[in-house]
């Protein structure tokens, strides 16, 4: 229900989710232990990206939203891309999630003090909230607090497992017995008993800014489902699948929406409380929609009668506990690039629609990929010795004339990497005759500015009288290597393809160098 608060929606809504999600997903994932439910960071984006729509469509746009979201995790596994999760930057997410958590609290402000209050983010809610205390509603102030109270309470004992149902059922009964005057449940739509049927979204309300959004919410419900699924491993040692997860989560949102209800994906509070409690397998997810069932069927009345300010203090005590203070310190302590990624995330998660501070975070995850591709990379000289082995030296900047040097490379030569390599692979300007033994061994593949950068490179020797040679490729590499490089490396080049023995084709390669030097010019030196 707290979770449809946040989407914009009736509570009902919320309650569909958790019946359609768990029994559906929870069918499906290979991480067994996980619970795909209702997740604040879905819901605001879910909230967000309908939020300019008339009220009476908004349900309907929420919907079909929900559905489109499912399309798009579904698509997402099928085409295995589970694997890029890994891609989001760590201070990226904790930023996000850090923004998302201050936004819930903000959000929630108007509602746990009996406020009215309007503005384009929640953080302008909050201070709308703060500009105008003279407004705020005793009795639900009271009802909220008291229900915090319960919350804080509870959750330093054994008891903190039903924390919040005492906090939603004691302060509620209090309301209802004394007939204290605050906002209920039922105030934003009737609660129907037991689940509606299947319905088909209204196509009618496809937009761009709806198909956006969409694509938001699958983002941040397939990136919180990887976290869950590494925190969660499978008890019996078995491997989890991230794109099969991509499709338990997608199929669960497309049943959410068929069904009425709003976005959801693997919750890690709900997954870490369905461990804590003892399940063993996907049952536990799958009874817990089936429960919910239950509630609909049984209690949808008395759902009705929840104290809304209740459910504000639920929120507020979540987000709040979600925060990981430890975690961020350890971002800020890490290093600039980190602090930069992690603050620019979570101001735009307070200041901007969650569409665009998704499209900032994964912008921004993007950079420090790249950043770090072109950082990482470094160069190394291998001088051999008499028993045929080599000893790692620092690179020169400049090479000398009529000598063999041997070269390895760390770090990856995509993108900036290969740039990073021009810049780094020693000056041969003024040098005579100089050979260079590029050691690539462990390489998989190479992309097209790696070899413009070796091209130029090659040019460059042979422009001094010098060569290039390129060690350790496997021979299905160095066929790739060759066909892509035909066109390009106009300077002598020469292949030598890896052995089962580490640093057999670099020291083959070491030898010709010096027999051809000692052809070309007659002299060599060790």
């Amino acid at each position: 229900m707290a979770a449809a608060v946040l989407a914009g929606v009736s509570p009902a809504h919320g309650l569909y989710a958790c019946v359609a999600g768990p029994i559906a997903g929870g069918s499906l994932t290979s991480t067994r232990l996980m619970v795909i439910t209702t997740t604040g960071a879905a819901a605001l984006a879910a909230g967000s990206a309908v939020a300019d729509l008339d009220p009476a469509d908004r349900p309907d746009a929420l919907f079909l939203l929900t559905v489109l979201a499912g399309l798009v995790a579904v698509v997402a596994g099928l085409a295995r891309l589970g694997r890029h999760t890994r891609f989001v930057s760590h201070s990226v997410m904790l930023g996000f999630l850090t923004g998302v958590s201050v936004n819930i609290v903000a959000g929630q402000l108007p509602d746990l003090v009996g406020v009215e209050a309007s503005g384009s983010t929640p953080i302008a809610k909050a201070v709308a909230v703060f500009g105008h205390l003279s407004r705020v509603d005793v009795p639900s102030l009271l009802v909220g607090v008291a229900a915090l109270a319960m919350l804080v309470g509870s959750s330093r004992t054994r008891f903190g497992v039903v924390g919040a149902v005492v906090a939603l059922v004691v302060p509620t009964a209090v309301v209802a017995f004394a007939s204290i005057d605050v906002a209920l449940v039922h105030d934003g739509g009737a609660i129907e008993s037991g689940v509606p049927l299947p319905a088909l979204p209204d196509l009618s309300l496809l937009s761009l800014d709806l198909v956006v959004g969409a694509v938001a919410v699958a983002a941040i419900v397939l990136v919180q489902g990887a976290g869950v699924s590494e925190a969660t491993p499978n008890r019996d040692g078995s491997r989890a699948d991230t794109s099969r997860d991509f499709i338990a989560q997608g199929v669960a949102n497309i049943a959410s929406g068929l069904f009425r209800g709003q976005p959801v994906g693997g919750s890690v509070g709900q997954t870490a409380l369905n461990v804590a409690v003892g399940a063993r397998s996907r049952w536990g997810s799958i009874w817990a929609g089936v429960w919910m069932l239950v509630v609909l069927v049984a209690f949808s009345g008395l759902v009705g009668l929840v104290a809304m300010p209740t459910l504000a203090a639920v929120l507020v005590f979540a987000a709040i506990g979600s925060l990981r203070p430890r975690e961020l310190l350890t971002v800020l302590r890490t290093g600039r690039v980190s602090r930069i990624a992690m603050i620019t995330t979570f101001l735009a998660t307070l200041f901007l629609p969650v569409a665009a501070a998704i499209g900032v975070g994964v912008a921004l995850s993007l950079l420090l990929q790249l950043n770090r591709e072109a950082l990482d990379l470094a160069v190394v000289r291998l001088v051999p010795r008499d028993d045929g082995r080599f000893v790692e030296r620092p690179a020169p900047t400049t090479l000398a004339g009529h000598r063999v040097i041997v070269l390895d490379v760390y770090g990856s030569l995509f993108y900036a990497g290969a740039q990073t390599l021009r810049a780094r692979l020693p000056d041969p300007t003024g040098a005579r005759s100089p050979v260079v033994v590029l050691r690539l061994r462990g390489r998989t593949s190479f992309g097209a500015t790696f070899f413009v950068v070796v091209a130029d490179y090659a040019r460059r020797l042979d422009a001094v009288g010098g060569r290039l040679y390129v060690s350790g490729l496997r021979p299905d590499v160095a066929a790739a290597f060759r066909r892509a490089g035909g066109a390009l490396l106009s300077g002598p080049v020469r292949v030598f393809e890896s052995t089962d023995l580490i640093g057999q084709s670099t020291l083959a390669a070491y030898r010709d160098a010096e027999a051809w030097l000692v052809e070309h010019d007659g002299r060599t030196h060790p």
